[in-house]
């Protein structure tokens, strides 16, 4: 109410003082650090995960507390693995020898029954494969608790004789197995000489084209590691070429059925230059054509006798 008496001073009311709406430098830098993803990603997951790391770092300083956690966790595993659904009771082995049935069973790590946790599929069928005469294994875990084992075997094809016994081998030269003796597997066709094993499927191929001839065969000798020699009986030999071996068998057989020619008294067919197969003569041929010239006769070792002695027959 205004005072309007004689004298008296009017004095106005003082003014309302507008609010500013624009914000605080302080909120203004908070809200553009918000605006900032990493800002957000730190405050929303880095700063809790922080906490509770510190909280779980402390509790777990307490080495009583570690010891109590660390029991709990092996009882839950063990609790947890021990389930019947996870047990093994037996393993079925099928397509394996005895011998590699016998070995297979003897690698499994854990006594049967057992939980499937302690069985490592990965490790058993790595150390399975290490044996020459498996070539594939099939491990799996059936229901029912069965461990099924596959077996594919390697077939022995060849038998190769070198300076620290005699081994079987498969078609791809991959050893499977020792034998004492050749009478072992007399069925398997045998091959001798150094890095003969490497060439098993050339080997096998010279035999297959050898078949007319085939009864009469010995085996096939390495010669340098670079070709063949086919030997038959009664000291024979057909020397192969390095390259075309094949081929230079199947001629020479050829020949043999039109002309009788392995029937005769040869000792060697050197067929190591196709285009100039050589012919050498047997003792005896030789010592026929001798006899016609009238020159000294040869011996078994191929050197001439003394004019006071003959040979045999």
């Amino acid at each position: 109410m205004i005072d309007h008496r004689p004298g008296k001073q009017i004095t106005p009311p003082p003014l309302r003082q507008r609010r500013d709406p624009a914000p605080s430098r302080l909120k203004y830098r908070l809200d553009r650090m918000w605006l900032t993803p990493l800002y957000r990603r730190v405050f929303r997951i880095g700063l809790p995960a922080f906490v509770l790391a510190m909280v779980a770092g402390l509790w777990l300083a307490d080495e009583d507390r570690r010891a109590r956690l660390n029991d709990g966790v092996a009882q839950v595993v063990t609790q947890i693995q021990s389930r019947e659904e996870f047990q093994v009771r037996q393993m079925t082995i099928e397509g394996a020898s005895p011998v590699v049935d016998r070995a297979l069973r003897a690698m499994l790590p854990v006594d049967l029954p057992a939980s499937s946790f302690d069985i490592d599929l990965a490790a058993l069928r790595l150390q399975v494969l290490q044996l020459d005469a498996v070539e594939t294994i099939d491990l799996r875990i059936k229901p029912g608790g069965i461990l099924s084992a596959v077996v594919k075997e390697r077939t022995p094809a060849v038998l190769w004789r070198h300076a620290r016994g005699i081994d079987m081998l498969d078609a791809g030269g991959h050893r499977v197995a020792t034998v004492t003796s050749r009478d072992v597997r007399p069925d398997l066709p045998l091959i001798t000489g150094e890095g003969a094993d490497l060439d098993t499927a050339e080997a096998l191929a010279l035999m297959d084209a050898a078949g007319p001839i085939l009864p009469r065969v010995r085996g096939l000798v390495r010669r340098g590691e670079r070709r063949w020699d086919l030997v038959l009986d009664h000291g024979q030999r057909i020397l192969l070429p390095e390259e075309g071996a094949v081929i230079a068998l199947e001629a020479a057989i050829a020949l043999h059925r039109s002309e009788d020619m392995l029937g005769r008294d040869i000792a060697t067919v050197d067929l190591r230059d196709p285009e100039r197969p050589v012919l050498r003569l047997g003792i005896d041929a030789r010592n026929t054509i001798r006899t016609a010239r009238g020159q000294p006769l040869l011996g078994p070792d191929g050197n001439v006798l003394p004019d006071d002695k003959t040979t045999e027959g």
